[in-house]
């Protein structure tokens, strides 16, 4: 049997900033440090694009 190689990524959760609703779920590399990432997604609670910080659960 071969051996599995351990994954260097991991799932985290986008997180809106105005309404703290958790709407995405991505994978990101975590090799090198956790990245700082901001990105403009759609809330469907706030019904517009807002943006959407990491949080893990």
């Amino acid at each position: 049997m071969a051996k599995k190689k351990k994954s260097k990524r991991e799932y985290v959760w986008l997180e809106c900033t105005e309404c703290s609703q958790r709407n995405y779920r991505t994978e990101i590399s975590v090799a090198e440090g956790t990245p700082k990432l901001e990105l403009k997604k759609y809330c469907k609670t706030e019904r517009k694009r807002t943006a959407h910080k990491i949080r893990r659960k």
